[in-house]
């Protein structure tokens, strides 16, 4: 692992840098936020995931000697600016939405308040970990929802490089998700980890029978055995054969799910096995799990949808700079007015307005122009103040509190929230 993420950045970050340092403008206080300006097509939410990995990387972010020594080699950046990096360390304020939080177009979901110099070195860092890991929980977010209660695995590890798939396993888990494959994840985080054999396994002996037997010989009946290395219906009467009608579960990993489903419980039913468990695989995702709703499965198996960009579309956040202190002292607000890529701004802080406890409009207030009453929750919290993280947001109790807390606010979205029909963002962002 690496012992610092101060180079997970882009160069252009440092070349503005050098030339604020040289122009003496470095040190202006400034507040930089990150939103998106649209949800992916047909989302209706989104999910903030990442936050804790972030203040984890932030607090990593140091320049070494090994990091100086190659930044000098490379004329990255001249002498004055090394000199500078040697003793970074960020001393500002980040509030943003509790991980776990649903939030919509123009949501400011972290805000960065510190001096240019500080806040502009970690942009890239907070926007690569944001964008992947929400993009990740607002699809499996989706999946929770059409799997109406039925267990959820990640197992996308071998679909990813090794670093975004326990990234991916966290965000899951927030999402919902029950339990992942992934070691390190359980390892990092606490997450429940599950996982019995492949069809190499079966392969591995001289008959599938005498490799069920082989599996329950070490694990006994409560575990899951896969039954299509061969034959589907074979592979079911042997698992029963070796496990008995105590077996925990069997799993499909090809066919017609719906039509195999219904078979393979048909005859566990017929072999006296009515309490063994079905779990299906192979490249699901919600259309393909909502499209399981009235078949006779009991887990889901998912991993290339929830851990690649094919599943996930991008969740388009940016980091913008929208106040800053001029020479005088005096704050001044700013924003990019480019044709469908401007914003509002200004310092912001949020609340979601409520009906009968159902969210119903997203407030986004500039310079405290808003008044907030019982019904307003107020989204932002703070997760360093000073430069100092506040640990409750880190480690694996903060991916707890981020599961609760994104399972409680999800429960507050309107019930259309959860249609996979394409349409627009749900809830309305309104500037005040």
């Amino acid at each position: 692992m690496l012992t610092s993420s101060a180079l997970l950045t882009d160069r252009y970050e440092l070349t503005m840098l050098q030339a604020a340092l040289h122009a003496g403008t470095a040190n202006r206080r400034c507040v930089f936020e990150v939103f998106t300006r649209e949800l992916p097509t047909g989302r209706r939410y989104g999910v903030l995931a990442g936050t804790g990995r972030v203040l984890e990387r932030i607090a990593d972010f140091r320049f070494g000697a090994g990091e100086l020594a190659w930044l000098d080699d490379n004329n990255v950046v001249d002498s004055k600016t090394i000199e500078w990096l040697s003793s970074y360390r960020f001393s500002g304020d980040i509030d943003a939405y509790r991980e776990g939080e649903i939030y919509f177009p123009y949501s400011p979901v972290l805000s960065v308040e510190s001096t240019f110099a500080e806040a502009v070195l970690l942009e890239t860092v907070i926007l690569s970990i944001l964008n992947f890991d929400s993009a990740v929980a607002a699809a499996a977010a989706r999946m929770v929802s059409v799997a109406d209660g039925r267990t959820l695995a990640e197992m996308g590890g071998r679909r990813t490089n090794e670093i975004s798939a326990v990234a991916a396993a966290r965000a899951s888990y927030i999402a919902g998700f029950d339990a992942t494959s992934n070691l390190e994840a359980g390892h990092s985080w606490a997450i429940p980890t599950m996982g019995t054999a492949a069809h190499a396994f079966t392969l591995l002996h001289d008959n599938e029978l005498e490799a069920f037997r082989a599996q329950i010989a070490t694990y006994g009946q409560n575990t899951t055995l896969l039954v299509d290395t061969y034959n589907i219906e074979t592979g079911v009467r042997n698992a029963v054969e070796a496990a008995g009608t105590e077996l925990s579960a069997v799993r499909i990993d090809s066919g017609d799910l719906r039509v195999e489903a219904k078979r393979v419980r048909q005859l566990l039913d017929q072999l006296g096995a009515t309490k063994t468990k079905i779990t299906v695989t192979n490249n699901l995702d919600e259309y393909s799990i909502a499209a399981l709703a009235a078949s006779p499965v009991d887990a889901y198996g998912v991993g290339t949808s929830v851990v690649t960009g094919s599943g996930h579309p991008a969740a388009g956040f940016v980091y913008k700079l929208v106040a800053h202190e001029n020479a005088e002292g005096d704050w001044v607000s700013v924003a990019k007015a480019s044709a469908k890529k401007g914003n509002r701004g200004g310092r912001k802080s949020a609340f979601r307005s409520h009906v009968d406890g159902i969210a119903s409009a997203e407030n986004v207030v500039i310079e405290n122009s808003f008044s907030a009453t019982g019904a307003d929750r107020d989204l932002m919290t703070a997760l360093v103040i000073q430069g100092e993280t506040q640990l409750e947001h880190t480690g694996a109790s903060g991916v707890l509190a981020a599961r609760e807390h994104h399972a409680k606010v999800k429960a507050q979205l309107p019930p259309q929230a959860h249609s996979l029909q394409n349409a627009k963002p749900l809830i309305e962002t309104k500037f005040h």
